[in-house]
């Protein structure tokens, strides 16, 4: 009896107990649910207050983007330099500064410098490989501890700026593409969005200027006003390296191209002005742009252009706008909310003297753009406009306009060698070089290397619709071929003499070429091209046959290297 009193007793004080458990255990999920709805709530008025008009995460992401165009086209200059513009180069830069050293007096000094900026006049000029070498390697280190980090200064951007212009102003024909150009418009632009010294992403004494953001805005206008295409841009087989996507596009029907040529006048001539008709127009227009860059992109092999060409767009977005690429528990996106509820309650940190020095070069930067915009603007509004040229020494405002016109014909010159002592012979075998990118054999696929870039290629597309004598360098590189040069050779997919003896002759052939139509029976033999012969190009030549014209011109012989 009393062990059953004591069960009894026993089982109240654990069910007491299990109920004050559960009581406890309520009122804790109770709590934490208001806890987690008080911070659902904090963030939610968190993300309320951010505020437009504000540039920071901006800030970032064009410095990210121009850092990335940069590192591909250091990545390009290193890769392909040597063989350009290098000792054994097709056309060497030491030869030009010594040329353009000549013309300026003998000396180096300002009127050097005005006429080819460059660093490469203070260097040593006994290896001018290892000198074209190191400043590319050091802008890929640079540029790519900007991609990565999204940290930079005045410094840095400065001296990417540098070194980019050092290679442009002695690339000559290879380094002639309006991108270039834009490259480093956009690159000393993205000098001013940076505090001088300081690498914090979000530093709090150096806002980003609306100046700044605002010769980016001025940027993409001129680019686009510039670049007005003609009917003949949808022509997506004349362009100089074809994708395989170009191939589709092409046999898209009528209609399609039809709008495509609409929607282009439409983003070229009437968006831009959207920059200027209040914040969420700007932001359409920058929407637009990069969805036509991303078309393009698509479209074919244009180098870095496009890429390129978004990176001003980007600037028609403020922080609220680009918000959601960041982590909302990221230091950025943090620093910013901190930053914005400072300038909210009037707290901020009161002006310094270097953040008013800041704001003097601010707008001293934007006299000095709408000072060299003068002439771009003028050059726009003539019936004679000019496209990809400079009006200043440093590149600093110019004009752009992809192409002045597409042919409707694609035309290709194909290096072809022979074996043969005597080229007029019957049944002569000429075997076809093939070029890394750009239509050779009817069979072989379209490449995609976007935004990578290969300058001969380009160059070879240009030679198509002139003749050799006004692409002499075509003859430099028949020599070369002739001489097997390895330093030439590596600019080229296909070398059928490789391993074997040395072609006896080299010959130019000009074809015409046409994608072949899907469903036909060139098109089931998996060919991608039909070609056919217009004629010579330039005739068959040899090693001997060339030494006069090599010797006339001063170039080294082509079995000399």
């Amino acid at each position: 009896m009393a062990a059953s009193i004591e069960s009894s007793k026993c089982s109240e004080s654990n069910l007491r107990k299990r109920r004050g458990e559960n009581l406890t255990s309520a009122k804790q999920t109770v709590d934490s649910t208001e806890s987690e709805n008080d911070i659902s709530k904090y963030d939610k008025k968190e993300k309320i207050t951010l505020q437009t008009g504000t540039y920071w995460l901006t800030r970032i992401v064009l410095l990210r983007s121009i850092a990335f165009i940069y590192f591909v086209a250091f990545g390009v200059a290193y890769n392909q330099n040597k063989q350009l513009i290098g000792e054994r180069g097709l056309m060497p830069c030491k030869e030009y500064l010594r040329s353009v050293k000549r013309y300026v007096g003998g000396k180096i000094g300002m009127a050097a410098l005005a006429y080819t900026p460059s660093i490469l006049w203070f260097m040593d000029w006994e290896d001018m490989d290892a000198n074209l070498d190191a400043i590319a390697l050091v802008g890929l280190a640079l540029s790519g501890f900007v991609l990565l980090s999204g940290r930079a200064n005045m410094i840095i951007m400065a001296v990417l700026w540098i070194l980019y212009h050092s290679i442009v102003s002695v690339g000559q024909l290879w380094y002639s593409f309006g991108w270039e150009s834009q490259l480093l418009e956009t690159g000393f632009l993205g000098i001013f969005l940076c505090p001088f010294w300081s690498l914090a992403q979000m530093p709090r004494h150096c806002p980003p200027s609306h100046i700044s953001i605002w010769t980016f805005r001025w940027l993409i206008v001129r680019i686009m006003l510039g670049a007005v295409s003609a009917y003949t841009c949808t022509m997506t087989h004349t362009q100089p390296v074809p994708s395989p996507i170009s191939y589709y596009l092409h046999h898209s029907p009528w209609w399609f191209h039809r709008f495509e040529t609409l929607s282009n006048h439409f983003i070229e001539l009437v968006v831009p002005f959207f920059t200027f008709m209040g914040r969420r127009m700007c932001m359409v227009n920058g929407t637009l742009q990069i969805l036509f860059q991303v078309a393009l992109i698509i479209s074919g092999n244009l180098s870095f252009l496009n890429w390129l060409t978004i990176v001003p767009s980007l600037a028609c977005f403020d922080d609220l706008a680009l918000a959601s690429l960041f982590w909302p528990s990221g230091g950025p996106w943090q620093t910013l909310m901190k930053l914005q509820k400072e300038k909210a309650e009037g707290t901020s940190s009161p002006a310094t003297k270097g953040m008013f020095i800041r704001r003097v070069v601010n707008v001293a930067l934007g006299i000095l753009i709408a000072y060299l915009s003068v002439p771009v603007v003028i050059n726009l509004l003539s019936p004679r406009q000019v496209m990809n040229t400079s009006f200043d020494p440093l590149r600093i405002v110019n004009t752009y306009g992809a192409f002045g016109s597409i042919t409707k014909e694609r035309t290709e010159v194909v290096f072809q060698g022979t074996l043969s002592a005597n080229h007029t012979d019957e049944g002569v075998v000429w075997e076809e070089y093939e070029f890394l990118c750009k239509p050779g054999a009817v069979d072989r696929r379209p490449c995609l290397i976007t935004p990578y870039h290969y300058r001969l290629d380009w160059l070879m597309w240009f030679a198509a619709f002139q003749t050799y004598e006004h692409n002499e360098w075509v003859i430099q590189i028949a020599g070369r071929l002739l001489a097997n040069d390895s330093t030439v050779l590596s600019l080229m997919a296909h070398n059928p003499f490789q391993s074997r003896e040395k072609p006896r002759w080299v010959r130019g052939e000009h074809f015409r070429y046409k994608f072949t139509k899907p469903g036909r029976a060139t098109a089931a033999q998996g060919k991608w091209w039909v070609r056919k012969r217009i004629g010579p190009y330039f005739p068959p030549v040899n090693l001997e046959g060339l030494r006069s014209y090599f010797r006339s011109r001063n170039w080294h012989q082509p079995d000399s290297y």
